[in-house]
């Protein structure tokens, strides 16, 4: 077994069947196996999962559903984790839509004894006009541009999964493990994967706050991996020339972080808003 891809999955009936029969796609790896975790699930999420079993044995990969009463995104993390055989662990998430090539690539990415951590290339995706603005504007962001943010996929082999044990409950489990690694260790493919976003301003704002939150929890519960945050700075100079060019985008994007700012604060449960 090379790898084991854990997917959590909380009420995602409607999305679950794309993000399995891309993974089916993929190509130039063998020895995988998926770890889908349905948690806290109210719809049929594990059986339409369980229904992928026959083609995921003619493919040569394994596949196991697991079934927790409890909600909880990390808990889910860490019960896929406690069965895992892989020695690479690639985590993702269920609306995420991967290309043929990605996981390969991260496996390749992934070999050797020094720890190591991997992504493909983000491709941002949203439906509505206020939410492909928004994602226009993202996807300048030189954090998104030129960073391995991970978001909705990211990896690590072995000795990287070492650097700890179970997932903390927090809110930006993506964010805990890339700033376990310096920017040294962490390598981003040229393969690429589809993340949706939210989709309407409102949406938008909620999901930024509970970001933002994310990361101000771990700046106070984990101070010493701030060292390895390599966030490039967004020059006004350059903001002003995409305001220009992409005036609707620009106007989307702050008003978002305004809101955010304006909001600071509130508590609310967490949605992916689509």
């Amino acid at each position: 077994m090379r790898a084991t891809v854990v997917l959590p999955a909380s009420n995602e009936a409607a999305l679950i069947g794309g993000c399995l029969s891309a993974l089916l796609q993929s190509d130039g790896v063998e020895g995988v196996e998926v770890v889908v975790v349905a948690n806290g699930c109210r719809d049929d999420t594990a059986a339409r999962a369980r229904a992928f079993a026959e083609a995921f044995a003619a493919k040569g990969w394994a596949l196991r559903v697991l079934e927790r009463a409890e909600g909880g995104k990390l808990g889910a993390l860490n019960a896929g984790d406690a069965v895992a055989r892989g020695p690479v662990r690639i985590y993702l998430d269920a609306d995420v839509t991967v290309s043929p090539g990605v996981l390969a690539q991260i496996v390749q990415a992934l070999q050797g004894d020094a720890p190591a951590y991997a992504s493909g290339a983000c491709r941002i995706t949203a439906q509505g006009a206020v939410s492909r603005a928004y994602a226009r504007m993202w996807a300048r962001v030189p954090f998104m541009r030129e960073g391995v943010p991970g978001c909705g996929l990211f990896a690590v082999n072995a000795a990287g999964r070492a650097r700890w044990g179970e997932f903390p409950d927090i809110i930006s489990d993506d964010t805990f493990v890339r700033l376990s690694f310096t920017p040294e260790e962490r390598h981003g493919v040229p393969a690429p994967y589809d993340w949706p976003i939210a989709e309407g301003f409102g949406r938008l704002v909620r999901v930024r706050r509970r970001q933002d939150a994310g990361v101000h929890e771990i700046e106070k519960l984990y101070p010493h991996l701030l060292k390895n945050d390599d966030k490039k700075p967004f020059p006004l100079r350059e903001k002003l020339g995409i305001a220009l060019r992409d005036p609707l985008g620009f106007g989307v994007y702050a008003g978002v972080a305004l809101a955010v700012k304006l909001t600071a604060g509130r508590a609310e449960g967490w949605s992916r808003g689509r």
